[in-house]
């Protein structure tokens, strides 16, 4: 097994190790960045949501409330602001979804499923302010973050009560049957904004890929650059040393000593051939002599 072979043998493992460990951590990394980057986007659309129902209580309902006191207007609502908002942005991004989910809700569209109505209990016995988790979809990983939506203004309670209380406008669009027993400070549903993990990690996967790549080739160059200065500061003068020394081994002394120019191991080595073939020269030459006589 030569030298070089080792040397490459040992050069290989240890890339292999160093690439592999390096793409464990690029993928966590990556993997990593990815979330956090669907979670700020939830968390943007979340209070584009929020600010869109704020607009709307403050400065729409005024204005549309005060021209029509009789009319109940779903566009006084700040759910309905706030789906209509959302609904224009799924036109070019169907797979982001905005919901305001409750357990009663005056919308039917508004029922919360059954995952939705899990959080809600949850925000029920719970005082978070948000939670994050992840859930399977038809079209792959989901991302989604929720707020509890409480009760905090009694004037909600004047079409939240009782079907009494409630414009009968509005009874005549959603009925009596719900949305009505709302109590104040009462957590009645959630905001959910569910973001796609997919092309987060599309786009991890290819920045992974790139990255890997580059440490591949990285890799791969210092391989051969390390394989060029091996084979010009130790092969090539390990191999004419022993050439060298083969033929003197053989009695062939009268060969010009080994050139040295440098100043390190390899070089040292060869001054120590250089004077052990001139002690073994003079050694022979004292023995020829010493045999004349």
């Amino acid at each position: 097994m030569s030298l070089r072979f080792k040397f490459n043998l040992i050069l290989m493992l240890t890339s292999i190790i160093g690439i592999l460990i390096s793409g464990v951590i690029s993928f966590n990394l990556q993997r990593e960045n990815a979330r956090t980057e669907a979670l700020e986007t939830a968390a943007i659309l979340l209070e584009s949501a929020i600010a869109v129902r704020n607009y709307t209580v403050e400065e729409v309902r005024p204005l549309i409330s005060g021209a029509s006191q009789t009319t109940f207007l779903p566009q006084t609502v700040p759910a309905y602001a706030a789906a209509q908002y959302i609904a224009n942005l799924q036109k070019r991004h169907p797979d982001y979804n905005y919901k305001e989910a409750a357990l009663n809700p005056t919308n039917p569209n508004n029922r919360a499923s059954d995952w939705e109505a899990d959080i809600i209990s949850y925000f029920r016995t719970h005082s978070d302010e948000r939670i994050v988790g992840e859930r399977d979809t038809p079209t792959g990983r989901s991302l989604y973050l929720a707020k509890p939506i409480r009760i905090t203004n009694g004037k909600c309670l004047a079409c939240h009560s009782t079907p009494a209380a409630a414009p009968k406008s509005m009874l005549a669009i959603y009925g009596n049957a719900n949305g009505f027993g709302w109590k104040l400070n009462e957590v009645i549903g959630t905001q959910v904004v569910s973001v796609p993990l997919s092309l987060a990690h599309t786009r991890a996967d290819k920045e992974f890929l790139l990255f890997m790549g580059t440490i591949v080739i990285v890799f791969f160059a210092i391989g051969i650059m390390l394989n060029i200065l091996l084979n010009i500061f130790v092969i090539t003068p390990v191999t004419t040393m022993a050439k060298h020394v083969d033929k003197v081994s053989m009695g062939t002394l009268n060969l010009e000593p080994i050139v040295i120019t440098g100043k390190d191991e390899i070089s040292s080595l060869g001054r120590s051939f250089n004077r052990m073939q001139n002690s073994l020269d003079s050694a022979v030459k004292m023995l020829d002599e010493t045999l004349d006589d």
